[in-house]
């Protein structure tokens, strides 16, 4: 078969003869020094495709195995793809870029996963579902298949804080047995290069309004004689700075907004004098903390603003109804003129301190208290007008229209 190079992001994989009859399902095998488990999982995965009667082929994405498994699965009647670039998202878009079928269908080559139940992927598939994930806890977990900090706290966590973030029923976010069409591979344009792009699957399917679907699959005991390359903290802290990363709303406008109100309840109280509770008794150095809650709050909420923004006009994410009506009225002389106002009044204040210092003889203050309960506010209204001033400008170099070289 000839196998002429094709550039997949950074991923060499070779391109099968277009002369050969498409297949409708590719199962997508990522391998490193699997010799082990490798044959059981390409026979596993072809047993199912005769058994089912589904025209597939079996690829084998190796990312420079040393063992002699790209032997083994050669002989077992898959055909290995060479990955020359590392990491299990270049092996497996490797893989993908290399694959015929319609469908596409990944699983490690650790022996954990059940290649068996490939037919109800493709069953969901041709039902019009562009993803459909396994879930472990419904298909069942066997004994020391799954070490307990995962089953109890890793997965569970993480799981959970998909389903908040992305407003997804999704129950096993990180199931390595998947199957999706390649025109919805397309529109995914994945990126990342690691343990994330299981994550990265997930949520640009979601966000970019790809029907997502579940069925059970088991996890078995994994065949190894050697520690998996899973590195259980390291890669879950990746999958979550991932989501984190993907979902604005959690990351800069919730924990925004929260500090913006609390420091402005907290400064309003705190202008107007002390504020005893109990046995302690705030004062203008709370205030002055209020006010930087404030100043905090109000960056992470424009990030927010911005990231979303971006994400959308890059493709990343797509436009919201919501978001866009909201959006049309955030605009640059908005921002101009609210940012103006607060800096004038920062300027008020302002005086109003030199006023009261003036009285005094601009010598020592009597009561420097009374006397921060304008600086304070006066400082926070200067800075925060121009924080909005400076994030207007540059939202308007945002929206600005660019066109391409062609155009």
């Amino acid at each position: 078969m000839p196998s002429a190079g094709v550039l997949l992001r950074g991923v060499s994989a070779p391109v099968p003869s277009p002369a050969a009859a498409a297949p409708e399902l590719t199962v997508v095998i990522p391998c490193l020094n699997e010799a082990r488990t490798i044959t059981g999982c390409v026979r596993e995965a072809m047993d199912a495709l005769a058994a089912s009667s589904i025209a597939g082929e079996v690829v084998v994405a190796d990312n420079g195995s040393t063992d002699g498994s790209q032997d083994l699965a050669t002989k077992a009647g898959a055909r290995v793809v060479p990955i020359a670039v590392k990491g299990y998202g270049n092996a497996l878009r490797g893989g993908i870029a290399a694959a015929r079928g319609r469908f596409i269908l990944m699983g490690d080559a650790d022996g954990s996963y059940n290649f068996g139940h490939l037919p109800r992927f493709v069953e969901r598939l041709r039902a019009g579902a562009d993803l459909v994930m396994g879930n472990r806890f419904l298909g069942g977990i066997e004994p020391g298949a799954m070490p307990w900090k995962n089953r109890h706290i890793g997965n569970p966590i993480l799981s959970f804080i998909g389903r908040l973030f992305f407003r997804t029923g999704i129950g096993d976010f990180h199931c390595g047995l998947r199957a999706f069409t390649a025109d919805a591979y397309r529109r995914m344009d994945l990126r990342t290069t690691g343990m994330e792009l299981a994550s990265e699957i997930v949520i640009k399917s979601v966000l970019f309004g790809l029907r997502v679907e579940e069925v059970p699959t088991v996890l078995r005991k994994d065949g190894r004689d050697r520690p998996p390359h899973l590195r259980p903290w390291r890669d879950g802290w990746r999958h979550l700075r991932f989501m984190l990363l993907f979902s604005p709303r959690w990351l800069f406008w919730y924990p925004g907004i929260l500090l913006m109100a609390a420091g402005l309840l907290l400064g309003g109280a705190l202008v107007q004098g002390p504020l005893p509770l109990g046995r302690v008794t705030l004062d203008v150095h709370t205030l002055l903390f209020a006010a930087v809650a404030v100043l905090i709050g109000f960056q992470a909420a424009s990030f927010a603003v911005l990231s979303k923004f971006f994400a959308i006009r890059a493709g990343l994410r797509r436009a919201e109804a919501g978001f866009d009506e909201w959006f049309r009225h955030v605009t640059l002389e908005a921002g101009l003129v609210s940012g103006t106002v607060l800096v004038v009044l920062g300027l008020i204040l302002s005086v109003g301190a030199v006023w009261i210092w003036g009285g005094q003889g601009f010598g020592p203050l009597h009561n420097p208290t009374a006397t921060l309960r304008w600086v304070i506010p006066g400082a926070l209204c200067l800075v925060l007008g121009c924080q909005m001033i400076l994030t207007s400008f540059f939202l308007g170099v945002l929206r600005l229209d660019t066109r391409s070289e062609t155009a």
